[in-house]
């Protein structure tokens, strides 16, 4: 047997591998916009919290989707997290129409914490509702999510209950990207295992992190997760150690305008990405490395081999066209951009040894116009 031949040999098992495990747990994840159980006697008050830093304009949209929200018993605290542009007189102006609505206007950050995390801790330590949703200030919803989203998750005594949002992108190129990093996240948080305590897989998402208001406080809320630029992710673990957790499809409920172009999904993703790989220095070598050894080298093997080696290289070729066509069913996108994985998830590649590149280089990450030294982000582990 050639090394050709036991190397597509080996890609073709993995895949197959892949396959089984990936089309099998996406069929079992729940989607938020069909949640159903039993409305309580009395609906718990709910606290919506998200950040805003130099926002104004997406904030015109987005927060009227919240207050449209038909949950009976709501309140929603916008953090305004220093920001320099009308994000400040713009929610002020809302909440001033909606006394539903309260601004917490942060004028500095302390020192050990990321501004948007701060942000959300400062607003979970003035809600009041026994359920926090944290969101992002650019997520629309749909009227029914809150009460879905909460009825459910009394109903299966969850803590903490996360959902991946539609991310509406704008051109082709741009949603082959998107398709391309949803591939990756679901491989890497295996959203289906999460509800099963006697796994680590654990994930949260920043558009959509409902927690029980005790569970969290016992936690010690944002604290733990101060400078971890992946605090959404590391929320969700931290919930599921102090409780149960689980992870739902968002499409349908809830629903982003992500990134613009391709250039801004790699600079807004530069930042977290290295973090992602607990600033680990062999995790981005590696993972570009079997990116292209694994997805890419089929595609070009079958130009440079024949006989048995070729049938295995198109056989992988066909998984991964087809997992890409499948993914695009869970997250919204056009189901062709998926015929184009392999290309996504190169720019993933890309980006996550990107950030390592300038996290190394720079010393740290800026975000929003602040820099944090990477000796004080690797000193924060969960």
């Amino acid at each position: 047997m050639t090394a050709r031949l036991a190397f597509a040999g080996l890609t073709l098992l993995l895949w197959l591998g892949i396959a089984w495990e990936i089309m099998r747990g996406n069929r079992r994840l729940k989607r938020l916009a069909t949640l159903t159980a039993p409305a309580p006697p009395v609906w718990p008050r709910a606290s919506v919290i998200f950040a805003a830093r130099n926002e104004g304009r997406t904030l015109v949209t987005s927060v009227p989707t919240m207050l449209a929200l038909d949950y009976p018993d709501l309140e929603l605290i916008a953090a305004n997290d220093r920001s320099e542009d009308d994000t400040g007189a713009v929610l002020d102006k809302l909440a001033a129409a909606d006394p539903r609505l309260r601004v917490d206007h942060i004028r500095e950050l302390p020192s050990g914490w990321i501004g948007k995390n701060h942000a959300l801790y400062h607003g979970a330590q003035q809600a009041s509702g026994e359920w926090i949703l944290f969101t992002d200030a650019d997520i629309h919803f749909q009227p029914e999510t809150l009460r879905r989203a909460i009825a459910y998750a009394r109903a299966q005594n969850l803590d903490h209950l996360a959902a991946v949002p539609q991310l509406n992108e704008h051109g082709h190129l741009l949603g082959i990207c998107v398709n391309g990093f949803s591939f990756i996240f679901t491989l890497g948080i295996r959203p289906w295992r999460i509800p099963d305590p006697r796994t680590a897989a654990h994930g949260g998402v920043g558009a959509f992190n409902l927690v029980r208001a005790t569970t969290y406080r016992k936690l010690d809320g944002h604290v733990p997760l101060r400078l971890r630029p992946d605090d959404d992710i590391k929320l969700g673990k931290l919930m599921k150690a102090g409780g149960w957790s689980e992870m739902v499809l968002g499409a349908g409920a809830i629903s982003v305008a992500w990134y613009a172009t391709v250039g801004e999904l790699i600079r807004g993703l530069t930042k977290n990405a290295f973090a992602g790989a607990d600033y680990r220095l062999w995790v981005p070598p590696l993972g570009v490395a079997a990116q292209a050894g694994l997805s890419l080298w089929p595609l070009a093997a079958l130009l440079v081999t024949s006989g048995p080696a070729w049938w295995c290289n198109a056989g992988s070729v066909a998984i991964i066209l087809w997992l890409g066509w499948d993914q695009t069913h869970f997250t919204g996108g056009r189901r062709w951009h998926g015929l184009f994985l392999p290309f996504g998830m190169a720019v993933f590649s890309y980006i996550l040894l990107r950030s390592m590149v300038v996290t190394l280089w720079t010393g740290g990450i800026t975000w929003r116009g602040t820099h944090y030294p990477l000796r004080e982000l690797k000193a924060n582990r969960l």
